[in-house]
């Protein structure tokens, strides 16, 4: 954050400092995704050779725990850099009009969409796939009494395959970083709407035109 002329008090303090902070969270968990392809990469190859040895070889080489942790992974590397991508703006943004307004405008337009949109969307999301979620933790005989928390898990129909719930549960936990990013988008917002451009840091240039994708 950076802070020049009037300094930050109060609610301002706090506020940026949440911000700061789920910028800070958002870059770091995002920071294991670019591993997490290695690894995605380097079991789909490993599964292709495989399944082409095995059949040469006339035996299976290749089991469904390695054809599933390759999506699971894949899924993570989704799930992990929502709040990473709102952050950065890298999104897919249809502009036609935005472009076109002075900047206090264009600020207006976004906390006016984070508002009935973003936010709105993002707990409705975690509304919606709690119960899916928590179902899945306690899908077989058993409660969370036990510290075999594993054993009642959902798992995979196919044979030898994963458990379902620990990737079930990164789809909340995709959503809440989301979330969270939001709320820190909308504190930038906020602070370059009532002049205080120093304070923040926006990563989209609101004084340039914005591409239409």
């Amino acid at each position: 954050m950076t802070v020049g002329g009037e300094q930050p008090t109060g609610v301002w303090r706090f506020a940026l400092g949440f911000q700061s902070r789920i910028d800070d969270l958002n870059e770091r968990i995002a920071s294991i995704t670019p591993y997490l392809v290695v690894i995605v990469v380097t079991i789909g190859f490993m599964n292709v050779v495989l399944r082409y040895l095995g059949r040469f070889l006339g035996t299976r080489l290749v089991n469904n725990y390695w054809l599933e942790s390759q999506w699971y992974l894949y899924s993570l590397v989704f799930l992990l850099s929502f709040g990473y991508i709102l952050r950065h703006q890298i999104n897919v943004r249809v502009d036609f009009w935005w472009a076109e307004q002075p900047l206090k405008t264009k600020v207006l337009i976004d906390i006016v969409g984070h508002l009935i949109a973003l936010i709105p969307f993002s707990l409705l999301a975690l509304w919606v796939t709690w119960s899916w979620v928590m179902s899945s933790t306690v899908s077989q005989k058993g409660s969370f009494t036990t510290w075999k928390i594993w054993t009642i898990w959902e798992n995979s129909p196919d044979p030898s395959g994963l458990a379902r719930a620990p990737i079930k549960a990164m789809i909340l936990v995709g959503f809440f970083l989301l979330l969270l990013q939001a709320l820190a988008e909308m504190v930038k917002l906020w602070a370059v709407f009532k002049g205080h451009d120093d304070w923040v840091e926006l990563p989209v240039k609101h004084d340039a035109a914005q591409r239409i994708e």
